[in-house]
């Protein structure tokens, strides 16, 4: 008796978490994404950083085609509901009480999800499944023969055209790299009118990539992310690399703190590894965990040399945001970072010999300060300089800002 109690008690809060979420989703911005989705696929997978708004952007779906929520249903699978039972259970629960759509959050939360979920699918196709993770290490190591009947989406963080709609401010509709590229001396001008951009994009640099800096002060803001840290390395990296040695989590701590302090970091590996102790094949697999993780950025060669086949040339954190909370970053790695986060979505960034960046193989791009000239990349064709604290471009020169619009 107590035990039915017990699964009555939790079942119940579920459906209150689930009434209260929705009931308190606003519905006035939505990520870039949530139209990209094709929401009528039987099962859709959403994954990304913590904090970036897949659970937002589950409920704005239900709120727009559900409105009293009573088809659907959302359960975040770290509840104690689901110590007791499985996705299956619930999905079984679900579909008698008439729902036609489950929202799972959190899905690595739950062991086996994956093979859970498969058997939802297989047994149940009238019932259409949305699921998220924040373990991007998860997905990758679990997601298996689901592949083959999951639509899977990457939500990224914050672009800085969403930065401005979440300060109130409608700058337009996103931009393609040609638009940018070729057309920013007449764009520029039309979208910054009115608008302190510069200021604007500081702000976003200093802490607009995760969109719940709306809600709490910078030093919480930056709380938090190390907190998402700490999260990522002492839970995430474990859960896929069984055998992993608690040292080796504090080495890659430290690792973090040494990327976020250069302007940028080129690693020297034999050096690093010394320095660390440990030998260059844990280093490169520390990298590769780090990178897969989403809090490094690993930047290879685009013509590789069999030398440079493994090893990255360039490093930065993930976004600006996340180097702001662990250290006070040199405003070049500052401005790398940024730049390389905005054109990630979409575009293929590498490393390139001259210049600081190739982008899908062909476009050059080097960054900097208003200042900044052309001397480094000279003569190479595709070749531009982006410049920071500058409001409008010239010819080949494009301000970094511009390039937040690119989704």
């Amino acid at each position: 008796m107590q035990y039915i109690l017990f699964n009555l008690f939790n079942m119940e809060v579920l459906n209150y978490r689930y009434r209260k979420l929705l009931k308190e989703t606003d519905m006035k911005i939505h990520r870039c994404l949530f139209s990209e989705i094709d929401w009528t696929q039987p099962l859709i997978g959403i994954e990304g950083q913590r904090g970036v708004g897949k659970t937002t952007m589950m409920m704005q779906r239900i709120k727009k085609t559900d409105p009293s929520g009573d088809k659907s249903f959302y359960a975040s699978l770290d509840n104690l509901w689901f110590a007791d039972h499985s996705l299956i259970d619930f999905a079984e629960h679900m579909i008698v009480r008439g729902v036609e759509h489950l929202y799972l959050d959190e899905v690595h939360k739950l062991p086996g999800w994956e093979r859970q979920i498969k058997n939802i699918y297989d047994s149940y196709p009238e019932l259409k499944v949305v699921f998220t993770s924040s373990s991007l290490l998860e997905i990758d190591h679990s997601i298996g023969d689901l592949s083959r009947r999951v639509s899977l989406y990457f939500l990224p963080g914050l672009s800085f055209r969403e930065f401005l709609l979440f300060e109130g401010i409608d700058a337009g509709k996103s931009l393609t790299l040609s638009d940018v590229l070729y057309s920013h001396e007449s764009l520029a001008p039309s979208i910054s009118a009115g608008l302190d951009i510069l200021s604007l994009f500081k702000s976003y640099m200093n802490k607009g990539y995760y969109p719940f800096y709306r809600h709490m002060r910078t030093n919480d803001y930056y709380n938090r992310l190390q907190q998402i840290v700490t999260t990522v390395i002492e839970s995430d990296i474990p859960a896929v690399e069984k055998k992993i040695e608690y040292e080796t989590l504090l080495k890659a701590k430290r690792l973090l703190t040494i990327i976020a302090a250069s302007q940028p970091y080129i690693p020297n590996i034999s050096t690093l590894a010394g320095l660390m102790g440990t030998n260059r094949n844990q280093l490169l697999k520390l990298f590769d965990l780090l990178d897969r993780a989403g809090l490094i950025r690993q930047l290879f060669s685009s013509t590789p040399t069999p030398n440079s086949l493994a090893k990255p040339q360039k490093i930065l954190l993930d976004n600006s945001s996340i180097m702001h909370a662990l250290e006070n970053p040199k405003i070049g790695a500052s401005r790398e970072s940024t730049f390389a986060s905005l054109l990630s979505v979409g575009h293929k960034v590498g490393f390139a010999k001259d210049g600081d960046f190739m982008v899908d193989g062909r476009y050059i791009f080097e960054i900097g300060g208003k200042g900044k000239g052309f001397a480094q990349i000279r003569n190479i064709p595709d070749s531009f300089v982006v410049a920071d604290e500058i409001e409008f471009g010239f010819e080949n020169k494009i301000p970094l800002w511009l390039f937040g619009f690119l989704y």
